[in-house]
Formats: structure tokens, C-alpha cells, sequence
């Protein structure tokens, strides 16, 4: 392994020098470990970063991570869900492992997690914006979190030392307390790991004003799979509810108010407590300016509308909203990689930026993650770390949310524990590709029956190939061609032409199940703990 040059100053903590493990009982050799801060996004699509993608957004800021780093074109997660996926983060063992298989079990507070093993070996530690769950996060010297999902304006805040209420915007927020726990908090004797989460884009996508000005008055272009008929798939595609025809809100999504949607006769789910009760009497005015044509404009619109043009309008709609809320996020990240410039602090930090999983922007016809399919699949992936990553380098090699803790510990020179079971991305960071042997990544995702009805499944993907398992109240099987299908319109789990690579896939998903200790067994197990 090329060295990182990584010389401690601890006590009584196992480190990595070079490629040995020692353990450090004085002080040695004193020289700075790097900071680490980790950026990630509540449901931000790859397609929605122009490092990856400008068909629909401009994101300069993030793309300088890029520019300056590594971007990752064959990052995924191991299950496409929030709260399971920071789990899988912050513990570095799959969702059956750690317990966190969905939004609805408890997370096992004995899990040991990445933080606070990095706290333990002299990292001062902080975590501002959005963890999903719990309340009081191991590992952190001070956070600021959202409660559950949070809200975009004037958020309530759980602290260490109570709740508060903190008037403004969440995307803004979240980047204000981050700047002021470094410029006033941060003890300049210590290395930092930060954890930098946003809410945004997640689920009602509220932008703030200066985006939703602007973005209410763009067009974007359709998806080719738009109007998908999931033909050659199985029962789990054509059963989900995540269409946006069919079941993308009018009034929380799309943001009618109840009296247009009561006016035009329409029958709508409407849970608008998330989206605008928490503004006040000035914000919910500008707002009103604003949304409110484009109520008066849909009321002249729907009577002539079809299921196609509807279908239109709502992507147009919904995709307006999501990117304005993702500006917000570039603009704020662009803050923080300022400070860092301006501090003289960015030489030695590393500056991570993902999502917790991908989404579906109109693909499929679909919004939302869940499947095992491409764009929920994928996650975003860009790191930087100044003398150690060559600037502007792509990397295709299959990595996962799962490696984040070891890599982070490898990075502080920290012996990751033994039941952590990812790899750390430093070979690949340091240009040493040729010790990485990955080819397959393993994915299980559980919520069913639950919201959007996606049905229980596991697989696995090479570079090559992506078979699926739909398990539970179906048995079936899909396989997908990854070079000359990127889109995975054709399911060629049938198809004679594969019928080896059907073999070797489904014999590869066996090995791979018990490399990490997934069964039928856990299957049953969860599923029986779900009732």
C-alpha cells in the first residue's frame, strides 16, 4: 500500500503507520492527522449533480470536490432507504447486521459506530443537520439535529442541552452551525470529524425564495423512460406506488392548496404539516406570491388535461422543487469549502460528498428510491483529499456506503474493529488500485408492505451484470445487462442468451450472502418481526 505518511500523536490507541499496526503508549512523532468532513444529502440523485449529469442542474460548488478530488461513478448503497443507509454509514455492517433494516425499527445503540471509535482516538467530533434517528448520537463532543425528517423553515433542533427552534432555512441552517462550531467551537490542537447532513432534497422539497423564483419559471426535458410499461419486468415494478401520474401528491407534492384541488373536484391525499404550517406570516406571504399563480394557472390547465399531460405538468412541477432545494445545498456547500480555503484548513482535509441513497427523477415514471434499480441504487460520490487523491480523477470501480467507516478510520490511522464488513476506498484514494478486488456489491432492502409498496428484495451487481431476487409474497428473479442496458428496461432473466450468466450470477448472489452472513434464515426472521 502506498503510505500515507501518517505519523500520531495518541495514547493508548492502536494506529496504522504505513502498512503496520502498532500500538502507541507516548507521544511520538507529532504531525497533523486530517480532518474529516463528511457532506451528505437526504435523497439527492447523481443525475442531479453536473459533475455527473448537466441535463438538469448547474452545481459548481459540489463539482469542485470533483475537480480537486475523485468522483466515483459506481458508488451504490446497500439499501435504499434513510435511515437504514446512515446506519449502514456510521456502523460499517450491513442492515441485517446492525439491526436498522428500515425506517421503522429502532437503531441498537450498541452498535459501535465510526464516530465514536475516532472520538476515542483524540478526534474532536461534531454532527450538524439531519441523522434520522435517535436523539442522542454516540460519538460527538456537540450536535445539532433534526428531529426525524425535520422541516425546511424554521426547524426545531434537538441539542445536548434541549430543543430549539431556530427561524430561517434549513439548508442555510444547517451550513450556519456547521461554520460556527469551526470558527468558535473547533479546538485547533485536535483533528476534526464533522459530520455535515442535509435535509434537503428530501420529501416535501420546499426551496427557499431566492430558488423557487427561480425555478418555478424553468422547463426541464423529459426522461426517455418517462412513460416506462415495465414490459418485460415482474410483478414488483408495475405494483409499486411511486408513480408520479398515480401517486405524486397534488397538494404536498406539487404544491396545489386544498381549495384548488377541492375547486376542480379532485380527490388527493393532502399532508401539508410538513410543508408550509411551520412558516411564518412573512415567509407563507412570499411564498403564496409565488405559488400562487401557478394554482390559478392549473385551474385553466386541468380540464383539458389527459393522463399524459398530467403526467407532464407533475414532473415539471416536482422537478422544479427539487432542484431549487439542491441549489440551496450547492450554495451552502460552497460556503464551507470557502472557509476551508480561507483558513488554510482544506490542505488537510478531507471533503466527502454523498447521499444517503439516489432517486427516481421522473425515470420509470417513477419519484422516490427503494429498488435495487439503477437510479436508487446509485448514490453520489465525490471526495477530495488534497496530496493524496490526484485532482479530476474518475473512478468506476464498485464501492459502496458500506466502506465509509473503514475508510475514515484507515484515515486517522485507526485499526477498524474486525466485524465491520467494508473496505476502505484508501487504495483506490491513494492510487493503488491494484489491491482492490471487489467485483460484486450486495443490496437487501426490507420495508414491505409499507409506503410505495416496493416489494422486499436482495441482489448483487458487477460491473457487468445486476441480478434481483423479489421475495416474500412473490418468488422472482431479474437480470439485467449493466453495459448494453444502462437504463434496465429489458429483464433478460429468460432470455437463452444468458442462461450461463443466470447461472453464475445466482451462484455469485450465494457466495456473496454468506460472505456477509445474510440468509433465508434473517429473511424469515425479519419478516416475521415485521408482523
Amino acid at each position: 500500500m502506498k503510505s500515507l505518511k501518517l505519523f500520531y500523536l495518541l495514547v493508548g490507541a492502536s494506529v496504522v503507520v504505513g502498512c503496520k499496526t502498532k500500538n502507541i503508549t507516548t507521544a511520538e512523532v507529532k504531525q497533523e492527522r486530517p480532518n474529516i468532513i463528511f457532506i451528505m444529502s437526504d435523497d439527492h440523485a447523481y443525475q442531479a449533480i453536473s459533475a455527473y449529469d448537466t441535463t438538469l442542474i448547474q452545481t459548481p460548488n459540489i463539482d469542485r470536490i470533483a475537480k480537486e478530488g475523485m468522483l466515483f461513478t459506481n458508488a451504490t448503497v446497500t439499501n435504499s432507504i434513510c435511515a437504514p443507509s446512515r446506519a449502514v454509514i456510521l456502523t460499517g455492517k450491513h442492515s441485517h447486521i446492525n439491526g436498522k433494516i428500515d425506517n421503522l425499527s429502532h437503531f441498537d445503540t450498541t452498535n459501535v459506530t465510526f464516530p465514536q471509535i475516532l472520538q476515542k482516538a483524540g478526534y474532536q467530533t461534531a454532527m450538524f443537520g439531519k441523522l434520522h434517528f435517535g436523539n442522542n448520537p454516540k460519538g460527538f463532543d456537540e450536535f445539532k439535529i433534526l428531529p426525524g425528517q425535520g422541516d425546511y423553515y424554521n426547524p426545531k433542533f434537538i441539542t445536548q442541552k434541549g430543543d430549539t427552534i431556530i427561524d430561517g432555512y434549513v439548508t442555510d441552517i444547517t451550513t450556519d452551525l456547521t461554520l460556527d462550531w469551526m470558527k468558535h467551537r473547533r479546538d485547533p490542537n485536535k483533528p476534526f470529524m464533522l459530520m455535515y447532513l442535509h435535509k434537503a432534497p428530501h420529501r416535501a422539497w420546499l426551496p427557499s425564495e431566492k430558488y423557487y423564483k427561480e425555478f418555478t419559471q424553468k422547463t426541464f426535458p423529459l426522461p426517455e423512460t418517462l412513460f416506462d410499461d415495465y414490459k418485460t419486468r415482474g410483478t414488483a415494478a408495475k405494483s409499486a406506488e411511486m408513480g408520479i401520474l398515480k401517486h405524486m401528491s397534488l397538494i404536498n407534492d406539487n404544491k396545489l392548496t386544498p381549495a384548488t384541488v377541492k375547486e376542480l373536484n379532485i380527490e388527493q391525499w393532502s399532508q401539508l404539516g410538513e410543508s408550509l404550517y411551520t412558516m411564518n406570516a412573512e415567509q407563507r406571504a412570499k411564498w403564496d406570491a409565488v405559488y400562487g399563480p401557478i394554482n390559478e394557472d392549473f385551474k385553466k390547465r386541468y380540464p383539458t388535461m389527459n393522463d399524459s399531460t398530467l403526467t407532464v405538468w407533475k414532473y415539471q412541477r416536482y422537478l422544479q422543487d427539487y432542484l431549487g432545494t439542491i441549489a440551496s445545498v450547492d450554495e451552502n456547500v460552497g460556503r464551507v469549502l470557502d472557509y476551508l480555503d480561507e483558513e488554510k484548513l482544506a490542505d488537510n482535509t478531507i471533503v466527502v460528498y454523498t447521499s444517503d441513497q439516489g432517486f427516481y427523477l421522473g425515470e420509470h415514471g417513477w419519484f422516490d428510491k427503494r429498488f435495487m434499480y439503477n437510479e436508487s441504487f446509485k448514490t453520489p460520490l465525490l471526495i477530495k483529499w488534497p496530496n493524496q487523491i490526484k485532482p479530476g480523477i474518475t473512478e468506476d470501480e464498485m464501492v459502496q456506503n458500506l466502506d465509509f467507516a473503514q475508510t475514515f478510520l484507515e484515515i486517522a490511522g485507526v485499526t477498524a474493529p474486525k466485524d465491520m464488513q467494508g473496505e476502505s476506498l484508501v487504495p483506490l484514494l491513494t492510487g493503488n488500485k491494484a489491491v482492490w478486488d471487489r467485483d460484486a456489491v450486495y443490496y437487501h432492502y426490507y420495508e414491505y408492505p409499507a409506503e410505495h409498496a416496493v416489494k422486499r428484495h436482495y441482489g448483487i451487481a458487477t460491473k457487468e451484470y445486476k441480478i434481483i431476487h423479489f421475495y416474500h409474497d412473490v418468488n422472482e428473479w431479474e437480470l439485467y445487462d449493466r453495459l448494453n442496458d444502462p437504463k434496465e428496461v429489458h429483464n433478460v432473466i429468460n432470455d437463452p442468451k444468458y442462461a450461463q450468466v443466470v447461472i453464475e450470477m445466482k451462484q455469485k448472489l450465494q457466495e456473496t450472502r454468506k460472505k456477509y452472513k445474510d440468509s433465508e434464515e434473517l429473511d424469515r426472521k425479519y419478516i416475521e418481526s415485521y408482523n
